[in-house]
């Protein structure tokens, strides 16, 4: 069974600042990777990071060893999306031969953190930021506690909302974890067994060369 489970930030005006220097600088590093994922049709995400991580790290100092990896694995997984499933209009096998079209990331793109770049500690959250670890104060209910005892976590993911408050998102995945009550950790769709076209986020645009 699959849960996502929302943790909104309680920020200041600061700090808010802080995780919007962060998003636009992942941005940054998405798009210089993209030209090359396009151009090379390499975007394994081991061998994009083989490849290109130490330029990157070179490039993009500010935001951490770690946090370039995350932005490789963002890449990584966006491009396999528009250019690998099946039912993806962008498809190299749809037209042979002809160049694969450009992805660029939008500043409003999500940020991928993992365990060395975010912390969960009793009433505590920490993650990282280009100017030093952030602190929030963390109440889960415990329902939600139990699926982080025992589920996998795969992902955490950090958006901002429409009304401007930045929430992180951790998706996590089990068998063995019992059914919620409805809404409090909702089941997350999957996106390889999505159709592409329809789920290609706002904050990534398709530039098909003609």
């Amino acid at each position: 069974m699959n849960f996502q489970i929302r943790v909104p930030l309680d920020t200041t005006a600061e700090q808010h600042a802080r995780l919007g220097a962060l998003r636009v600088v992942f941005a940054q590093v998405c798009n210089e990777l993209a030209p090359h994922v396009q151009q090379s049709r390499v975007w394994n995400r081991v061998a994009l990071h083989h490849l290109h991580y130490r330029a990157l790290r070179a490039q993009f100092p500010a935001l951490g060893s770690q946090m370039v990896c995350n932005a490789i694995y963002a890449v990584s997984k966006m491009a396999r999306l528009i250019y690998q499933h099946p039912q993806s209009p962008f498809n190299p096998a749809l037209k042979p031969g002809a160049a694969l079209p450009l992805l660029r990331f939008a500043d409003s793109c999500p940020v991928y953190f993992d365990r060395h770049t975010l912390s969960i500690k009793p009433g505590q959250l920490s993650l990282f930021t280009m100017d030093g670890r952030m602190r929030f104060d963390l109440t889960l209910s415990t329902d939600k506690l139990a699926i982080f005892a025992q589920a996998k976590l795969r992902e955490i993911v950090l958006n901002e909302r429409a009304d401007k408050v930045f929430e992180l998102s951790f998706y996590l995945d089990s068998a063995d974890v019992a059914d919620l009550p409805e809404g409090d950790a909702p089941a997350v769709p999957s996106l390889e067994g999505a159709v592409p076209s329809r789920l290609i986020p706002e904050y990534v645009s398709v530039e098909v060369t003609p």
